[in-house]
């Protein structure tokens, strides 16, 4: 079950970056994120209003944020500063990059969070899992490859440097993720972590984009809701995935990452991007491992 809910929580992501591309193509950074923080926050509010005031609506469902006190929103506010800045450095770099490139990027993700999860949580690999994981690390050096026909350096290239150090918060946020289901409620996790990063979002909004805004100037579009929704989506069925009996963050993580499949058909449908076939064997890679670690987890 766990293992399905990663899939269907790795399509909804797909969508998720398409949207994103869209949003961000010519747009200010900042005030993106921002408005994607605010609408998540907004889908959670009413949950947790209803859970506070009327336990009896949601009591026994998946929607209902149980009450805690400090010593539990500690560690969920830890949460949001590390996904914050996961987005924040994914969104800089998503912005200047090829949605064909930045996806497959993303999908070698899991390997940090395998060796994470290796050390921290004791987690154990068949032979079919690490082929799938020695694929998803093949195919990073074969995109390196790919981005250089399109003048894009890896080793120097800033916007490059920004995709991977999303790609360690995220993997950070990941490993974190199993330590939270473990001890508290997904809702309550999801609920309150997306609250909070409003509250940090604003000081950033003020000081670093609105004394430039005349310069660094944003425009409204309806993806951006797209954005909030699809996420909020794919985190409610990946955190209720991690909260079954049997999950590996591990594995849930690399399946997660098979949204570079919708990403790339919009990369390559809606924004009309290059060298898609060298592209494609890279992606082509990154799902054999998919495979092989869906084989290794049966």
């Amino acid at each position: 079950m766990w293992l399905l809910l990663a899939f269907l929580s790795a399509a909804l992501l797909g969508f998720y970056d398409a949207f994103k591309k869209k949003s961000l193509r010519g747009n200010a950074v900042l005030p993106v994120l921002f408005l994607n923080t605010l609408f998540c926050s907004l889908v959670f509010v009413p949950f947790i209003a209803l859970s506070a005031w009327a336990p009896q609506t949601l009591q026994g469902t998946l929607f209902y944020v149980p009450a805690a006190g400090w010593e539990v929103h500690r560690f969920i506010l830890i949460k949001s500063f590390i996904v914050l800045g996961s987005w924040a450095f994914g969104y800089f770099g998503m912005k200047h990059l090829p949605l064909t490139l930045v996806g497959p990027i993303n999908a070698t993700r899991p390997v940090m969070v395998l060796l994470g999860a290796m050390l921290f949580f004791g987690e154990r690999l068949n032979l079919w899992q690490w082929a799938g994981v020695l694929l998803a690390v093949f195919s990073f050096f074969l995109l390196s490859r790919t981005g250089k026909k399109e003048g894009i350096d890896f080793r120097h290239n800033r916007w490059i440097g920004c995709i991977v150090l999303a790609a360690v918060l995220g993997a950070l946020s990941g490993l974190y993720d199993k330590y939270l289901m473990k001890q508290f409620d997904p809702m309550l996790v999801q609920a309150w972590y997306n609250v909070y990063q409003v509250f940090i979002m604003c000081p950033l909004l003020l000081c670093l984009w609105w004394p430039r805004r005349a310069e660094s100037r944003f425009r409204w579009d309806w993806c951006i809701v797209g954005i909030s929704l699809f996420l909020c989506a794919a985190d409610f069925v990946y955190f209720y995935a991690l909260s079954l009996d049997g999950a590996m963050i591990s594995i849930v993580s690399m399946v997660r990452r098979g949204s570079v499949v919708v990403s790339f058909l919009f990369g390559a449908m809606a924004f009309h991007e290059k060298n898609l076939r060298s592209k494609a064997v890279d992606l082509a890679l990154v799902l054999l491992g998919m495979l092989c670690l869906y084989i290794g987890s049966r």
